[in-house]
């Protein structure tokens, strides 16, 4: 890999663990205001709801300057949604100016990718930084559940500096100060992310004309016939997998009478299952190898379902590792193969922004949707059995779509792959 790629991973690793610890931090904090149980289900959607609104946008921004500087100021979008949560406005609007700052942070994160790197290393590349984003969400829930104990919260609250009074009074409270200078330490490793020498494309003077271009990314990646299955599949994954975290959290409220800080330990676990799958799949996944991964994402879906059946932590730390490791092993080579026929097809900046749009989508519509169902009284119980009936159901449906493209467009589909074939080999 090159010396460039481990700057981006370093600022990727310190931004991600602070969205990730920000998260634990605003459960807390509506638990303290006694706001009701749908507005901590809300968060996940309301953190991906201007990955949805801005996705024609974030694209062409991505492309419009280095990656870095991009990267940059993304870091300080997010640093100004900490604020606004730490001065006083709602946690649901302030966790959306943080996802703000994630929608443009996402396509230069991953679009360096294939500006920087050959084809035949974008799978080695995937496994490395969803590793690392991965291994950042085990130690971001983790430090978000301590950052708001009891024990740690109470050092925090108690540290005084003369003549300044900042108005932080609570542990979350603390929590989000320490998180701002996480995000400053992200920040400093995007300002050393190296120039890949790819030609930048201006952003055009009426952004509305973005529109009809984004439509057009977005059908020519759905009507190509790997790009569509890759992209219909990690968009369920990742729908899928970013609203698992409130589902846990929940679960171990109810099943296990655990705490935040307890249940994030949890969140962890699955993160290190996630972390697992994605390192294998890396050693042993081709670019090409994409589509055979689909039945695990099934299984996802009945391993969420067969949740509700667990009330022994020792039963449910394997199960969760299980339940990580399908979906990491899964992500990968769909992932590694959809950028691939992404900027093939339009370019890196726009393609990451047509996935971050169906996949951002996929989890404010299922998030909605939970959070609804808890809303209006639906037990948390039955509201995980459906989540997990949804998940498995779609992807069966995608598999479906798989086998009959191979049968319906089988020489195309070949070609498509052999392309990927020889990409991976001399790319």
């Amino acid at each position: 890999m090159k010396r460039g790629f481990f700057t981006i991973m370093s600022a990727q690793f310190f931004s991600s663990l602070a969205d990730n610890a920000l998260f634990v931090a605003a459960i807390q904090l509506l638990r303290l205001d006694n706001a009701p149980a749908w507005q901590q289900a809300a968060l996940v959607p309301m953190f991906a709801l201007f990955y949805v609104v801005l996705a024609p946008f974030v694209g062409a921004f991505a492309d419009s300057m280095t990656k870095g500087k991009v990267m940059l100021i993304s870091n300080f979008i997010k640093i100004a949604g900490c604020l606004f949560m730490l001065f006083g406005a709602h946690p649901l609007f302030a966790y959306a100016i943080v996802g703000l700052g994630a929608a443009a942070y996402s396509p230069a994160k991953y679009g360096i990718l294939t500006e920087l790197l050959p084809a035949s290393q974008l799978v080695k590349a995937n496994g490395w930084i969803e590793g690392l984003t991965i291994g950042s969400i085990i130690l971001g829930v983790l430090l978000g559940g301590q950052l708001v104990s009891r024990t740690v919260s109470t050092l925090l609250l108690s540290i005084d500096l003369p003549n300044l009074d900042f108005g932080i009074d609570t542990a979350p409270e603390a929590a989000i100060a320490v998180l701002i200078a996480i995000y400053l330490v992200a920040a400093l490793f995007n300002t050393h992310i190296p120039q890949t020498g790819v030609e930048m494309r201006p952003m055009p003077r009426r952004l509305v004309t973005l529109l009809p271009d984004f439509w057009r990314c977005n059908t020519r990646l759905w009507r190509d016939r790997l790009g569509q299955i890759s992209l219909a599949s990690t968009t369920l994954i990742w729908g899928a997998a970013g609203n698992l975290k409130t589902i846990v959290l929940t679960w171990a409220a109810v099943a296990l009478g655990y705490s935040v800080t307890q249940a994030s330990a949890l969140q962890g676990v699955v993160a290190i299952g996630l972390a697992g799958g994605a390192v294998v799949a890396s050693m042993r996944m081709k670019l090409e190898d994409g589509p055979r991964v689909i039945p695990l994402g099934i299984g996802m879906g009945v391993l969420i379902m067969s949740l509700i059946f667990i009330s022994n932590v020792w039963v449910a730390a394997p199960f969760l590792i299980l339940l990580g490791g399908l979906g990491g092993f899964m992500v990968v080579p769909m992932n590694a193969l959809l950028q691939h026929r992404g900027h093939n097809l339009m370019g890196a900046g726009r393609s990451i922004a047509v996935q971050n749009f169906n996949e951002n989508l996929s989890i404010l519509i299922l998030g909605s949707a939970y959070s609804l169902s808890t809303g209006i009284g639906l037990s948390s119980f039955s509201a995980i059995m459906a989540f997990g009936l949804v998940v498995s159901g779609v992807m069966w449906l995608i598999y479906r779509w798989h086998q009959h493209n191979c049968v319906a467009y089988a020489s195309e589909v070949e070609h498509l792959l052999d392309i990927a074939r020889n990409d991976n080999l001399h790319g």
